[in-house]
């Protein structure tokens, strides 16, 4: 069995929900992230309650499609790439979503490999 905590210790933000939306795991970046003044832990929550009404329907589409979406933002000087995707039970059944937020430099090389 793989001991999950390097989880806690990687860079990144990692959250993820059920096939209804339920977060039902963040590591301590997206924890941190996340947090706000009156919300400390979002585990139990809905990802539909803490997005607007544009994202709730990427979300969806996402769910609905089984599909990945990929974005930048740039936030409080930082620049991060979002990879949101779905993730399957062993028997490939759809589980649910699983979202990574990873800084990334402003500039950064692109490689093309043959």
């Amino acid at each position: 069995m793989i001991d999950n905590a390097w989880l806690d210790g990687f860079s990144g933000a990692i959250t993820v929900s059920d096939k209804n939306g339920k977060i039902i795991f963040m590591n301590s970046g997206a924890k941190k992230t996340f947090q706000t003044s009156d919300t400390k832990d979002w585990i139990g929550k809905n990802l539909f309650d803490c997005h607007p009404e544009t994202a709730q329907k990427k979300l969806r589409e996402i769910m609905d499609n089984k599909s990945t979406n990929v974005y930048t933002i740039e936030k409080k000087g930082k620049k991060k790439i979002i990879w949101q995707a779905p993730w399957f039970e062993k028997d490939n059944e759809f589980a649910g979503l699983i979202e990574f937020s990873l800084e990334i430099p402003f500039e950064m090389p692109h490689f093309v490999r043959k």
